[in-house]
């Protein structure tokens, strides 16, 4: 998920990430790591087989409504347009899409959902994905192949859906040429439906993952008569098991029974609670607290924020229980952009920079973060920790001194740091002016610029704005358990134009390196992602900050908690109340 957008994440950092959903590549399962454990990995991934109903959770009843409470406000409900991880895990109890995963036994597993998981052709340019019969939109009409193929085609509308993942421009027959129905019309030549269950997608190159991203809620049928472009985001046409009931953006979301929705058809989904009410812009200590105590209606509630700081010493005796852990696929950090920053003052910054105070003032611990010192996090097959690169370690209150015999070094002493911050709220303020204070006093001089919260996401996507650090997106998120959904999105030249870089690095060489790993199969390209990683890094393109860890409470009647590790989000179709 891009930047957690689909991203979307550890909401103490108030950082932005993709969507990460997850899981490596192959057509046929066979995929795998860089050593046995790896491949093991790989190849449970995957199930084909995979059919309706899905496995009952045990002990769950059906009835009753569960409350989700959250400080922090999904972007958009817009199939197309989702990336953060926050409306992409919601999104799962309203659309399905070609695949999904299930959760088994805590891991994630690729399956079929309204298609099979596809062939693919021997030149591995064309996969082929069969539709499921029978499967009905909330108002009764049947969900067609062509709207699966409407969908995708609406997926190249950046103009209208700027926010939405964009592997299809890279990987689809013409993607790069294609701008979607408004613009161009239906005629795209990277997909076909040759009959009344057949969608066809051609490929301008090899894309082993193509099955994990169609995952994705962008691949949920849309019905070319019932598109309201930028007015589908307030009410999407359901295929799963609830609907929209009544939708206040920015504030709640409540969600009732899709009576066409078919277990019979569906392997992951469950519909046990009559229905959802998502509350957004309460500050999240507070509602978390309500969700512990556990009074009232606060029983049938759940806070997917990360758990505050302030509530750990209560996790003993029977509220432990109400602690929700598991694994997140993100890794957040500090942009240095490469076009303006050369590469011995990128060092100087990361010897200056204050790791544990800026971690500390922002609420970090253990439960929600851990330090960072590579690209990939610890739940991606090639991830490999290697010793830490200088002053890249994700600790440490930052060497002043040091860094200025750097600067002095290069003739560099004053150099000018500017980045945005959020000047509306005390936490962004406090982290602000403890890097302001340690950037001075490394001999730098610094220029933060101070926004409103709601300007802020759209500040530090700005690539072109007066700033050289802190850009978007802040942190990352897999799209799936793969070097492939990060190496390619944040470090080639085309991730610039794309909103998705990391360190705005533009080299050929690089990017052809990166085309070569994408093209080895999974098992010899895992070592090389690990490898690559390692080099990136050296570059000091960015300050890694923490891996995301889940962490969330729920009320003292929630059963069937757990986490999705493809999101870093609760893993909401397995929920239901106790009472």
């Amino acid at each position: 998920m891009r930047q957690v957008k689909v991203g979307l994440a550890a909401a103490v950092a108030a950082t932005l990430a993709v969507s990460g959903c997850g899981s490596p590549s192959s057509n046929n399962g066979s995929s795998g790591g860089g050593d046995s454990k790896g491949i093991e990995t790989q190849q449970a991934a995957l199930d084909p087989t995979a059919k309706g109903p899905a496995a009952e959770v045990p002990g769950a009843k059906k009835g009753g409504v569960v409350t989700v409470y959250s400080q922090s406000t999904p972007s958009t409900f817009d199939p197309t347009d989702i990336y953060y991880v926050d409306a992409n895990a919601i999104a799962k109890l309203v659309m399905r899409s070609p695949t999904q995963f299930a959760l088994r036994n805590g891991k994630p597993v690729l399956v079929p959902d309204l298609t099979d998981l596809g062939t693919v052709s021997a030149d591995k340019l064309t996969w082929t994905f069969k539709l499921q019969p029978g499967i009905k939109y909330a108002d009764g009409s049947e969900v067609k192949v062509e709207d699966l193929a409407y969908a995708i085609k609406r997926s190249f509308a950046h103009d209208v859906f700027a926010n939405g993942p964009t592997y299809q421009m890279t990987f689809f027959k013409d993607g790069d040429k294609y701008k979607g129905p408004y613009t161009d019309g239906d005629a795209y030549s990277g997909v076909e439906t040759p009959d009344a269950s057949t969608l066809v997608i051609h490929l301008s190159r090899p894309f082993a993952d193509l099955p994990f991203y169609l995952s994705f809620p962008a691949f949920t049928p849309i019905p070319k008569a019932k598109d309201t472009k930028e007015n589908y985001k307030n009410n999407p046409l359901a295929t799963g098991p609830y609907q929209f009931d009544t939708f206040t953006p920015g504030t709640e979301l409540k969600l009732k029974k899709n009576p066409n929705w078919d277990p019979e058809t569906d392997p992951v989904r469950h519909q046990y609670p009559d229905g959802f009410d998502f509350k957004w812009g309460g500050e999240d200590p507070k509602t978390q607290q309500q969700v512990l105590n556990s009074a009232g209606e606060d029983a049938n509630a759940l806070n997917y924020g990360a758990v505050d700081a302030s509530l750990i010493p209560q996790l003993t005796g029977d509220k432990k229980a109400q602690l929700i852990q598991g694994d997140n696929p993100c890794t957040y950090s500090v942009q240095l952009d490469t076009r303006k920053i050369p590469l011995e003052v990128r060092k100087a910054i990361a010897k200056a920079y204050p790791y544990d105070q800026v971690n500390k003032a922002g609420g970090l611990n253990s439960y929600n973060s851990e330090p960072a010192s590579t690209v990939l996090p610890p739940s991606v097959p090639g991830y490999t920790k290697y010793d830490a690169l200088p002053d890249l370690s994700g600790v440490g209150q930052g060497d002043p001194a040091g860094a200025k015999a750097l600067l002095e070094a290069a003739g560099k002493v004053g150099f000018e740091l500017s980045w945005y911050y959020d000047n509306t709220k005390p936490i962004p303020q406090q982290t602000n002016q403890i890097r302001v204070d340690a950037l001075k006093a490394a001999g730098f001089t610094v220029k933060p610029i101070g926004v409103p919260t709601a300007e802020l996401r759209a500040k530090i996507a700005d690539y072109d704005a007066p700033v050289n650090m802190g850009q978007a997106p802040q942190g990352w998120c897999s799209d799936w358990p793969s070097g492939s959904s990060w190496f390619p999105v944040l470090f080639q030249s085309h991730s610039i134009s794309d909103g998705t870089s990391w360190g705005m690095l533009s080299d050929k060489a690089l990017d052809a390196k990166i085309d070569e790993i994408s093209n080895l199969p999974v098992d010899q390209a895992t070592a090389k992602w690990a490898e690559l990683d390692k080099e990136i890094m050296g570059m000091y393109v960015a300050l890694p900050r923490y891996y995301g860890k889940l962490a969330f409470l729920v009320g003292a009647n929630i059963g069937g908690a757990e986490g999705d590790a493809t999101m870093g989000e609760p893993f909401y179709p397995n929920l239901y109340l106790k009472n």
